[in-house]
């Protein structure tokens, strides 16, 4: 996809407008989703990845990155977004068995396959955060920055990263001497604290190598 004019490929503007969208309706796409995904770099739980579909009522909404926003603001976003009749959104979840069974970049990824597949209408068209993935089943246009870029990426990255905290919030009351309401299951140094106390948890992400280095210490 030719970049819009204005838009840089790689340097993110002030905040995510309907750009990129626009661009891709006005040249024949019939509906685009933006993918995001919430939860790589933890050392415990699942990764998440949400797809969405905004309507272009949305060109104006005063979304972000869900990481620029404070969680008060992210919760809001998240039931608005989740409310309204007119966003067609929907969000997968890859265990962490399935992370350690594939890496965390493929499992990313297949989060992110599975999220689009399960929207009710298929994109003709997808905006992803990030780089290229590859093999995808619909046509992308991958964006660096994108969830400070594209307002239906920002939307994704929302509702990715609001079911991600509500799963680490449930399972730190299965493992409550973990802290995962806290942190969120990422290296704090809380979390290594009490890591290297009680060793990993069935949530631990057991190829990453500080989990790694916890189990061999308690052996």
């Amino acid at each position: 996809m030719a970049i819009p004019s204005g838009q840089s490929p790689t340097t993110a503007p002030g905040r995510p407008d309907f750009c990129f969208e626009r661009h891709l309706l006005a040249t024949g796409e019939t509906i685009v989703a933006g993918i995001d995904e919430a939860g790589r770099g933890p050392l415990a739980g699942p990764v998440t990845a949400a797809a969405v579909v905004l309507p272009e009522s949305y060109a104006d909404f005063p979304l972000d990155d869900s990481k620029r926003l404070c969680e008060s603001a992210r919760l809001e976003l998240f039931e608005r977004l989740t409310n309204d009749a007119s966003v067609e959104w929907a969000c997968a979840v890859v265990e962490v068995e399935e992370i350690d069974r594939l890496n965390i970049l493929r499992a990313s990824h297949e989060a992110m396959r599975r999220a689009v597949l399960a929207l009710a209408r298929r994109p003709s068209h997808v905006l992803i955060d990030g780089l290229p993935v590859r093999p995808f089943p619909i046509a992308q246009t991958a964006l660096v920055k994108g969830d400070a870029r594209s307002l239906s990426i920002a939307a994704a990255s929302i509702i990715a990263k609001v079911t991600r905290d509500r799963l680490m919030e449930a399972f730190d009351r299965e493992y409550p001497q973990y802290g995962f309401a806290q942190h969120k299951g990422y290296a704090t140094p809380g979390h290594f604290a009490t890591l290297f106390a009680h060793g990993p948890c069935p949530i631990h992400r057991r190829s990453f190598e500080p989990v790694a280095q916890s189990w061999l210490r308690l052996d």
